[in-house]
């Protein structure tokens, strides 16, 4: 890819590390806010009234949640430390603990899940501290098949809504407001550009609105009798530290729950990524670390507070793609947003009044572009027939389960239905998958050393030997030479070497390549991104240290860098030349 085409990729207009106006920041929080919060209130109120707790608690759970929310939303979109993603990805009540929150509200009440939740929050953050040990199975034709399921669990609900008016509302109502809405927002981003196409969002919901208005849909009742300021009037529930059956029949089921609510919270911390730059960058995972470290965080806060966990959330990926912002004030002006609102009722109160089909149309929108979002995630570094198959079956699993279509006569009891959710079969049927092919792949030849230019001896005599066990010529073996060399003269040079530092390299062979992957201690610079804003003339003199990144594009056929907190993974994939693969 030139540099130049990289660079026109998306009409990105803010990127994450870029301030627009503070006007335009608050205006798009007010938008992720307003688009969010409904989601937000719903989780809590279906979950304490599904599970019996009083409509006093039911106020303090949702006055809670949205403020929580709004508090992690703002840590993610800093970057301190390893805390918070550096972009838009807003926080919101987590759909998968739905179902063993009900149970264990009802069982013991919302003291009993306050605790399961606070033991449970130990999994994103200890996923996140050990993210790189799983880095062979969340792939992104994991994460991709997730993301591309989100707006298939999500849709039907959105159907629903689309015909959630009164029954002596006129016919035409609720299509025509809902049809209004799709044509304004689809109008405005295609044909429009600059600031129009920064508000689509809210002027389709706005236009809609006031057509679902001419009709008498929008409860302005609703609106009138709300307070303007207020606190909730329940009271916390505190911790049930008994620890009685309940709490250990429940425990598994919560872990198993809060480790997939992290692989959602890890798929869309690369989906904003990919669609908040202009030029295309390879997916900073240290960034994804501190996305999970916030998940983990506010889960703790939820279960303080007693209230359902949290979870990060794709809208704004969504918005992102749509409006060409990403730029992290914007994340903080959503998270302020959210506190404000949680003091205001009436403000709730107005986007709570906001007409069923305005929302599904909305919503419909957002979610058919995340649903691209996705689809480039899965295919982001080729796909082969294996990772077609991977995503191919996961995706029409989870579509089959989330609809009632697989055994639901079984699935329906198993577990409390918590495998209805496509999401979590899914994404399950893909982690499987993945694992299966890494464990049944070939062996995988290892050596450790120090991480320093001196051991390319050893390294060339490890190669040699890997390259005559998979059957290759000297060719190849020189090849793999080469390529391993010009990987390690980028990854540090002489000067630059640091005492303690080790190298772990393993190989094995897939098909007519061979796969090198170098895991080392980390540094700042990504190898990915740098090939990728190499000049394309051969004509441009390179500078001295752009030689060894200029070989290695040569001798490899790709080149994955993944940045952890505390290591880096270089995945080198090696193909055998021309001659030595007819060989064989």
């Amino acid at each position: 890819m030139s540099a130049s085409a990289a660079s026109g990729r998306r009409g990105i207009r803010y990127q994450p590390d870029e301030r627009p106006p503070p006007a335009l920041a608050l205006g798009l929080g007010v938008q992720l806010a307003v688009l969010s919060v409904a989601g937000i209130i719903l989780i809590p109120t279906v979950v304490m009234r599904a599970g019996g707790a009083s409509e006093s608690y039911l106020s303090w759970a949702v006055f809670a949640t949205v403020a929580i929310c709004g508090a992690t939303t703002i840590l993610q979109a800093f970057r301190a430390w390893r805390l918070g993603s550096g972009h838009v990805l807003v926080m919101g009540a987590s759909g998968a603990f739905i179902a063993v929150c009900i149970t264990a509200v009802a069982e013991g009440g919302p003291a009993l899940m306050a605790i399961l939740v606070i033991v449970v929050s130990v999994v994103p953050l200890v996923l996140a501290a050990r993210l790189s040990l799983f880095q062979r199975v969340l792939t992104p034709s994991v994460s991709g098949t997730v993301v591309m399921l989100i707006p298939v669990t999500v849709m039907p609900a959105v159907f629903d809504l689309l015909s959630a008016v009164p029954a002596e509302t006129p016919t035409l109502a609720a299509p025509l407001s809902a049809l209004v809405v799709v044509l304004v927002i689809a109008g405005i981003a295609l044909k429009m550009a600059g600031a129009w196409r920064l508000w689509a969002p809210v002027v389709g919901v706005v236009v809609g609105s006031g057509v679902a208005a001419i009709f008498g849909l929008y409860d302005a009742g609703r609106v009138v009798d709300a307070p303007w300021i207020g606190l909730p009037a329940g009271e916390w529930a505190g911790f049930d530290l008994a620890f009685g059956p309940s709490f250990w029949a429940l425990l598994p089921a919560f872990v198993f729950v809060a480790a997939i609510a992290s692989v959602r919270t890890v798929s869309g911390a690369v989906a904003i990524q990919r669609v908040s730059w202009r030029r295309q960058r390879a997916v900073d995972f240290r960034a994804v670390q501190g996305a999970v470290t916030v998940d983990g965080l506010g889960n703790l806060l939820s279960g303080l507070a007693g209230t359902t966990p949290n979870a990060a959330t794709t809208v704004g990926a969504s918005v992102t793609e749509l409006t060409g912002v990403g730029a992290r004030s914007v994340g903080i002006a959503t998270g302020a947003v959210f506190i404000v609102m949680a003091f205001l009722p009436k403000v709730l109160a107005i986007v709570l009044a906001i007409p069923g089909p305005v929302v599904a149309a909305y919503l419909g929108v957002l979610l058919a572009m995340l649903f691209m979002v996705g689809m480039k995630i899965a295919i982001q570094d080729g796909i082969d027939y294996r990772k077609g198959l991977i995503v191919g079956v996961s995706f029409w699993l989870g579509v089959g389960f989330q609809n009632d279509m697989v055994f639901p006569e079984l699935v329906q009891e198993f577990a409390g239905g918590l495998f209805r959710n496509g999401v979590t079969t899914g994404g399950i049927a893909a982690i499987l998958m993945t694992l299966f092919v890494e464990l049944t792949g070939s062996r995988r030849s290892r050596i450790e050393a120090a991480f320093d230019p001196s051991v390319l001896p050893k390294i060339r005599e490890f190669l040699g030997a890997f390259a005559a066990r998979s059957g290759w010529d000297t060719a190849m073996a020189q090849r793999l030479e080469a390529a391993c060399e010009e990987t390690l003269l980028t990854l540090v040079r002489d000067e630059e070497a640091e005492e303690g530092r080790r190298l772990r390299l393993s190989a094995h062979r897939e098909g007519n390549a061979a796969v090198l992957e170098f895991v080392v201690t980390s540094r700042d610079d990504n190898i990915q991104d740098r090939i990728g804003l190499l000049a394309d003339d051969p004509g441009d003199a390179p500078a001295e240290h752009e030689v060894s990144l200029r070989l290695l594009r040569r001798l490899a056929s790709s080149v994955r860098h993944q940045q952890y907190h505390g290591t880096d993974i270089v995945t080198v994939r090696v193909a055998a030349p021309i001659a030595d693969d007819q060989a064989k």
